[in-house]
């Protein structure tokens, strides 16, 4: 008799546990009017992609142009969900969307101190690295590197994390084979749920967000690096905020979404869902990233 209180507490947290779940997958499926009116009245927006349109359209975006967007390697289907519209694109790993670079206008973002920031909604399946958005190219003419928002880039210590990247050059980092030079989340990416992952640069330090929240690092050795001219041992380095002073280069990279260009085509395919995508032509504060995730 003494248990039954106790039984009865557990039925109805059980019980409470999948109303909850049932009312968040229900906000899921219908518009977010506050956070769209948020992001658009935010001092610096650039655009919003709310990714509602049906497969076979381009997806524009609202903002300072419509900055539509055109599917590559077939159709990218549209989910009935989404934290932004109530819809989302599904990303099979292998296709993605892209803007050319002569349509880029506004989103075309460089400067020796100038800004950059890119939040995106997503529901990413953990399965390999994923481009999110921004303009990436990693091979034509050396390569045209320019900002970029990452779920995952392992090679220098980003596994499983939210990875902000930024070029002055386009090109790799000497005397490294690849582009160092990103940010990476303290938190890991959450699999098969949606999450809020950011990138802010203010022409010094690069942030990685995850979920409204930015964590540091502490200084630690960069895998791959040790044996390079200058670096027997190894780089140490902070990769949450990252420093780089340099600026971002008008390097001429399309703008895409969900992969990048490589040596052997497009690669770095996102594999998942992408709810939203937002870019502002400054940082973003803290407090200002925190509020989208509310």
């Amino acid at each position: 008799m003494t248990n039954k209180p106790i039984v009865s507490l557990v039925i109805l947290s059980v019980i409470l546990f999948f109303v909850q779940s049932l009312i968040a997958r229900e906000d899921y499926k219908k518009p977010n009017k506050t956070l769209i009116k948020q992001i658009t009245s935010t001092d610096g927006f650039v655009a919003l992609w709310k990714f509602n349109e049906k497969p076979g359209e381009n997806r524009k975006a609202v903002g300072k142009g419509n900055f539509s967007l055109t599917e590559g390697n077939g159709l990218v289907e549209r989910i009935a969900e989404g934290p932004v519209s109530g819809y989302s694109i599904q990303l099979s790993g292998d296709n993605f969307m892209s803007l050319s670079n002569d349509k880029t206008a506004e989103l075309n973002i460089y400067g020796e101190s100038q800004g950059v920031t890119v939040v995106a909604w997503v529901k990413w399946t953990g399965e390999q690295t994923g481009f999110v958005g921004g303009m990436w190219n990693e091979y034509e003419d050396g390569g045209k590197r320019q900002y970029g928002l990452f779920v995952s880039l392992p090679y220098y210590n980003g596994a499983n994390q939210v990875c902000g990247h930024i070029s002055q050059t386009g090109k790799p980092t000497p005397p490294f084979p690849y582009s160092i030079d990103y940010s990476a989340s303290q938190q890991t990416v959450p699999t098969n749920e949606w999450c809020m992952v950011a990138l802010t640069y203010d022409g010094e330090y690069i942030k990685s967000f995850l979920n409204g929240r930015f964590e540091v690092r502490e200084p630690e050795l960069i895998d791959h690096t040790k044996g390079f001219e200058g670096y027997p041992d190894g780089l140490i380095q902070n990769k949450n905020p990252y420093y780089f002073p340099d600026g971002m280069g008008n390097n001429g990279s399309d703008f895409t979404v969900g992969a990048v260009l490589l040596k052997k085509g497009m690669g770095n395919f996102f594999k998942g869902q992408i709810g939203g995508l937002a870019v502002f032509d400054r940082a973003l504060d803290e407090d200002e990233i925190a509020a989208f995730a509310q």
